[in-house]
């Protein structure tokens, strides 16, 4: 992934948003800027597309990200993926997943504080995003074993995370 080649040393950037806008717009990837506080945009990934969101809150000083699945999550099945959810958090550093419970939809979220004139750098953003497509990319697998394979979420965990061993 190439971010920090977007940015440009000679601006300051007071909302962090435009840098991102910036970032997104080198890599190529389809975003929708959709306000000066909000940008969405899709990113490829291995198993599915991804969706990224960024808000911009000035008054708190924070900025959201969100990395949606493209995987919506039935009603019936929403019990075990809350308990994923508990299993899967407490296997991160950074960040958490949740459930936009409105959509059914899994993601991962993290939210950035910047009071007092801190900003993000394009190298911040760019681990960011890469945090979260390969902790989406890695947990993938446990959330279609629970909602497709009928598997329980310390089984589903088990089995998405099996280092292989060796080389083919």
């Amino acid at each position: 992934m190439t971010l920090t080649a977007a940015y440009q040393d000679d601006e300051s950037f007071t909302n962090p948003v435009d840098l991102v806008e910036q970032i997104v717009s080198a890599n190529d990837w389809a975003f929708d800027r959709r306000n000066d506080e909000e940008l969405a945009a899709e990113i490829p990934g291995k198993w599915c597309n991804y969706s990224l969101y960024f808000a911009w809150r000035e008054d708190m000083g924070a900025m959201h990200f969100t990395c949606a699945f493209d995987m919506k999550v039935p009603v019936a099945k929403r019990g075990p993926i809350w308990e994923l959810l508990a299993i899967v958090n407490e296997k991160l550093w950074l960040g958490h997943f949740g459930l936009w419970d409105e959509e059914g939809v899994p993601m991962f979220r993290h939210t950035s504080l910047l009071r007092g004139g801190v900003s993000l750098s394009p190298e911040q953003i760019e681990d960011l995003v890469d945090l979260a497509i390969t902790e989406c990319e890695r947990f993938y697998p446990a959330f279609q074993f629970v909602i497709w394979g009928g598997k329980s979420a310390t089984d589903a965990v088990a089995a998405s995370l099996l280092d292989t061993v060796g080389e083919a």
